[in-house]
């Protein structure tokens, strides 16, 4: 019988569709090893629309099986598909050591913790919070099992970090480059995407900080920009403003550049070849971007919503512009080291072992 994997995952208008992006991923990588999934989603009308099979992208049903908690962001399993599973993946930033412990017997894990709950369970994975770039030798031998400096424990957890468990759709894998891609000397096509709900509003921001640049002509490139919100003022020229962007994944080789903020769509760039400039949703989110750029995977303005605009437009004419491409053509050759698109079968892998399926 198929082990069933539960990938636990919320949705709203603070945390956008990124977990349910990564879920998509992560249940085509465990199926592929010869198990079932399914995709338990909490949240608003977008997670409803999860649950209920349609996908949240593309208009055509999910690939695996599917189903909606409801509203709150802890909701519990239902107790039959809690029956029919081996192992549960928690995958929604916010979560409790009561809320894992409510997910036993199953075996637990969870998709990045900042905070001591991931205790109580079996297995975290940590891409950002504790270093993006970790080595896989030398390896040592502890209790009879091989130890990478990657892994570690937090109580009766196991850690795996960094960026090898950066999952990115399979679609970005195959749009990845030979080699690494040479920049030009400016950058003339700019993607600026903050999420398909940018609740902080950084796409006016964006807006106004590249209407400037253009007014004061430091910068002639084209920028198609995603505010779902809307902008307020008239598009500079160059500029088009869309609503969404259909197919994304596939849409950012178009450009020659990407500002956005933390997500699957950075690592979509980075595994793709796509230099990136980044600013924080929050606090929180920089901590993640911090790490990235730590290991010059990407160029940090910052945290996005405190920004100080004179500084970014001096920072951004300077990346965008001839002075910055030597910059650009390091961090997309250390980007794409950190992000090589094979991550979903690492993360698979591991909760296979971890629920010991035979190979």
């Amino acid at each position: 019988m198929s082990p069933l994997l539960i990938l636990r995952v919320h949705a709203d208008l603070r945390l956008g569709l990124g977990h349910v992006a990564r879920a998509l991923a992560l249940q085509e990588a465990w199926r592929a090893l010869g198990g079932e999934a399914c995709i338990a989603v909490s949240g608003d009308d977008r997670a409803r629309r999860v649950g209920g099979g349609r996908h949240p992208f593309l208009d055509q049903p999910l690939p695996c099986e599917a189903v909606y908690l409801g509203e709150a962001i802890h909701a519990p399993l239902p107790a039959d598909l809690k029956a029919r599973a081996v192992a549960v993946l928690v995958d929604q930033w916010d979560t409790s050591a009561p809320f894992l412990q409510a997910l036993r017997p199953l075996k637990v894990a969870v998709m990045e913790d900042d905070t001591d709950a991931h205790e109580t369970a079996d297995l975290l994975f940590q891409p950002f919070l504790e270093g993006a770039r970790w080595p896989d030798h030398p390896v040592k031998v502890v209790g009879g099992r091989k130890v990478r400096p990657y892994e570690t424990v937090s109580g009766a957890c196991r850690v795996v970090r960094g960026s090898n468990f950066i999952v990115v759709d399979k679609a970005a894998l195959e749009l990845r480059p030979k080699r690494v891609p040479l920049q030009p000397l400016a950058v003339h096509k700019l993607l600026v995407t903050f999420g398909g709900s940018d609740g902080p509003n950084l796409a006016q921001k964006a807006f106004d900080t590249l209407a400037q640049l253009a007014v004061e002509d430091r910068w002639r490139g084209a920028c198609t920009l995603l505010a779902p919100n809307g902008i307020q003022g008239t598009p500079f020229p160059g500029c088009t403003v869309v609503k969404s962007l259909p197919g994304l994944t596939r849409r950012i080789p178009e450009f020659d550049a990407i500002w956005c903020s933390a997500g699957v769509t950075l690592a979509e760039a980075l595994c793709m070849g796509i230099p990136a400039t980044v600013w924080g949703q929050n606090e929180r989110q920089h901590t993640i971007l911090a790490d990235l750029a730590l290991a010059n995977g990407c160029f940090d303005l910052g945290v996005g919503p405190e920004a100080d605009l004179a500084i970014v437009r001096e920072a951004l004419a300077q990346w965008l512009g001839p002075e910055g491409q030597d910059n650009r053509q390091e961090q997309v050759r250390d980007g794409m080291v950190l992000v090589d698109g094979l991550a979903a079968s690492r993360v698979a892998q591991e909760l296979w072992r971890l629920v010991e399926c035979p190979a």
